[in-house]
């Protein structure tokens, strides 16, 4: 019997010891994410919103003239929201001087251009926003309580669609986004990140941050990760459904020392927090690039890597392989992140057109060269761009080497190619090192178009290290190549790949 006692009491034991650990873990799910929910018969408290909810103009897309106020139904009236239309809310991020960037009226006066109808309301957390960083960062959290307060107003009082909401934050104010879609009765139909946060950010909990989970679909740029984990302004990770890196997400065309050196001298040492930004703040410039330039859309790659991708090695478009960067993207969800990479131009528009080179090195010599300067010629049916530049780094004999060209004039289609070879330095001069090109092959991203070129007068081009350039004419007409390309045209502008069976045309 003293068995059975002891028995019984260990049991008693366990059990209080789970409900323990049970009541301990709702206790810190609580601490991560406040529930927004109340008791039936209680009306949701609104007195505790700090957060301003500006219902902008497109006749003055600059300034808060009116606010949505949640509890009180009648300033959506006053304000002109219009409950059966789209509605984009714009997220600010850290903000020291406590005022809005330039870029936030530019992005509204963008998205009135693209969505003349929709509600544009620009959330206003300037006062959580504007103190050292680390609290501010932890301030996203209440800040994200209020935007998710005001969707859930919206729904229940005004029986707003939640399939129509599109959020939009930008460095810590994605955070906040991400905040509010996991506190949301319902999902919001899409979460835009534009460069989120890093430091704070990089390995919180899916509840601190933007994830998959906080909206039907999430997409991400990022455009500031130089440095180290948690330490990058950008935040690294993927935290979308489809997180895309421009240019590898490191460093951005436009945003160099020089230029920042140049922008001092012009425009004095006020601007030097631009220089800081640059990167950071080109992810919103990609996007309001992608709102006003319908007809100039930049195209993403899927790829496992930057450096596979620099190579040319991403640029196929099967299976939702590519997809449209910023408002036009097209909503494909997979249980995995999906990493994508392309190139851009230095300012607006940033389209440029990817094209991967391959081609045969040999040489009667055993030659291993690194770090070779080539400059290349592209000639086509609608224009030409001339010695692009390209660093090989790595020549060797009796290999095939491929690489990534990017125009950001539109060649249409390729007709000859030529390729020179500089001499690295004044040394080479003195050398006679020369490679044999029999053939090339390119492949078009944007068109997905495969191309054979041979060399121009022989059976081999000889290029020559400090010669003259060597010329490829496009090979016979590859029919193969015409019905991709034709077939990916069809895809990316007809009926449809709106209705989502993209892979139809081209599996």
């Amino acid at each position: 019997s003293h068995c059975t006692m002891q028995g019984k009491a260990i049991t008693w034991l366990l059990i209080i010891g789970i409900a323990i650990i049970k009541s301990c873990e709702a206790l810190s799910n609580t601490i991560e994410a406040p529930s927004l929910t109340s008791p039936s018969d209680a009306p949701l408290d609104y007195s505790a919103i700090e957060t301003k909810f500006s219902v902008r103009s497109p006749e003055e897309p600059e300034e808060d003239l009116c606010y949505l106020v949640p509890g009180r139904p009648e300033t959506a009236s006053e304000c002109g929201f219009n409950p059966a239309r789209k509605t984009i809310a714009v997220i600010h991020g850290w903000a020291v001087a406590g005022f809005f960037d330039s870029w936030v009226y530019k992005l509204v006066a963008a998205l009135f251009e693209r969505e003349p109808n929709a509600n544009i309301i620009v959330v206003d957390w300037l006062d959580r926003a504007q103190h050292h960083y680390p609290n501010s960062a932890e301030n996203t959290r209440l800040a994200g309580q209020d935007v998710a307060k005001l969707i859930n107003w919206l729904e229940a009082e005004l029986q707003y669609d939640l399939s129509k909401l599109h959020l939009l934050g930008y460095s810590l104010g994605a955070h906040v986004a991400g905040v509010a879609g996991n506190l949301t009765n319902n999902k919001v139909n899409r979460i835009t990140g534009l460069d989120p946060a890093g430091p704070h950010f990089e390995y919180a909990n899916e509840l601190r941050r933007l994830s998959p989970d906080d909206a039907t679909f999430v997409d991400v740029l990022h455009t500031n990760t130089k440095g180290s984990p948690d330490f990058s302004i950008g935040i690294q990770r993927p935290v979308g459904h489809v997180d895309i890196y421009p240019n590898g997400g490191n460093e951005q065309p436009g945003c160099t020392f020089q230029n920042a050196m140049k922008m001092i001298a012009t425009f004095g040492i006020n601007n030097v927090d631009q220089i800081v930004k640059c990167a950071h703040e080109r992810s919103v410039h990609l996007f309001i690039d992608s709102l006003v330039n319908r007809q100039q859309q930049s195209m993403a790659y899927r790829c496992s890597s930057k450096d596979a991708f620099n190579r040319g090695l991403c640029l196929s478009c099967r299976k939702n392989r590519c997809n449209n960067l910023g408002y036009g993207v097209n909503k494909v969800r997979r249980a995995r992140s999906t990493k994508m990479y392309l190139k851009t131009g230095a300012q607006m528009p940033f389209k440029v057109f990817h094209y991967q080179v391959k081609a045969h090195f040999f040489s009667q010599k055993n030659l291993i060269l690194s770090q070779q300067p080539i400059l290349v010629s592209l000639y086509g049916t609608h224009g030409e761009k001339e010695n692009i530049p390209l660093i090989l780094p790595e020549l060797n004999t009796n290999t095939t080497v491929s690489f990534l060209l990017t125009t950001d004039v539109d060649i249409g289609e390729l007709l000859m190619v030529k390729m020179l070879w500089e001499s690295d330095s004044f040394f080479s001069y003195f050398r006679d090192n020369d490679f044999m090109i029999r053939r090339m092959r390119i492949k078009a991203g944007e068109t997905q178009a495969k191309v054979s070129f041979r060399a121009k007068d022989a059976e081999f081009a000889h290029l020559v290290q400090g010669g003259d350039a060597v010329t490829f004419l496009k090979s016979k007409e590859d029919q193969n190549s015409r019905r991709r390309e034709r077939l990916h045209r069809r895809k990316m502008h007809g009926s449809f790949f709106k209705q989502g069976q993209n892979e139809a045309a081209i599996a």
